[in-house]
């Protein structure tokens, strides 16, 4: 018997899945390669004069304790930072499992749930490896209780915000709710990232570092959405 033919429009949504696929594995290479090769030059002291540079840049040269500036922007970026903290992310993540669940969109739960744990625990046994000291070049202006490498604020305000916005972004239609969704993803994880470093409780290079460690967490879930996605793609076919 001859077998049916399949539709065109299958065949085009599984080659923009491969392909799409295909640039998201590259990306979380490239994040992996990344977060490595900053702790390389971390580790070898090669960061240390830009990182020094870099942090006396946000301070006022005559006093080093004074963040560059009016005082309201060093308490909205307090408020800014707060956004990357353990309690709001654990708050955000409750809550955006608890919608996907009521919307029957389990999928995104589970992938969202995943991603954040992996993303913390990961970020806590990496700051005990490396064990790299806060930095003391000026005073801390926010609390601080565990290392410095890699930033936990930055790299959990990756995985959150990154794969909150593409599990989002799977389930809306419209291509202008989509990038407005990325971007304000990526404005903030950048704020919080930037807000670590002008508060004096991290090097430039702990940012970058939890960065590259919280994107790779998020093209992970990407990548399992993706392939959940081949898969209905190819029960659909068969």
């Amino acid at each position: 018997m001859t077998k049916p033919a399949v539709p065109p429009v299958l065949i085009s949504v599984a080659r923009r899945i491969e392909t799409r696929a295909l640039l998201i594995w590259l990306a979380c290479a490239g994040a992996i390669w990344g977060f490595f090769n900053i702790a390389g030059e971390v580790m070898e002291g090669d960061a240390d004069i830009v990182d020094q540079q870099l942090l006396l840049m946000l301070r006022r040269p005559s006093d080093l304790s004074d963040p560059i500036g009016p005082p309201w922007v060093e308490e909205a970026l307090r408020d800014i930072t707060a956004l990357g903290g353990f309690t709001f992310l654990t708050i955000a993540t409750i809550v955006a499992v608890l919608l996907f669940s009521f919307h029957g969109k389990r999928r995104q739960a589970w992938i969202l749930a995943g991603t954040v744990l992996g993303a913390q625990v990961s970020s806590e046994v990496l700051k005990t490896f490396y064990d790299r000291p806060r930095p003391s070049l000026v005073p801390h202006g926010s609390f601080v209780y565990t290392q410095s490498f890699p930033s936990g604020h930055s790299a959990l305000a990756a995985a959150v915000f990154l794969t909150l916005a593409t599990l989002i972004a799977s389930v809306e239609k419209r291509p202008s709710s989509k990038i407005l969704i990325y971007v304000l993803a990526v404005v903030i994880t950048i704020g919080v990232g930037f807000s670590r470093v002008y508060l004096g409780v991290h090097w430039p290079s702990d940012v970058l570092a939890g960065w590259s460690l919280g994107a790779t967490w998020a093209f992970a879930a990407w990548i399992v959405l993706e392939w959940m996605r081949s898969r209905d793609v190819s029960r659909e076919r068969g």
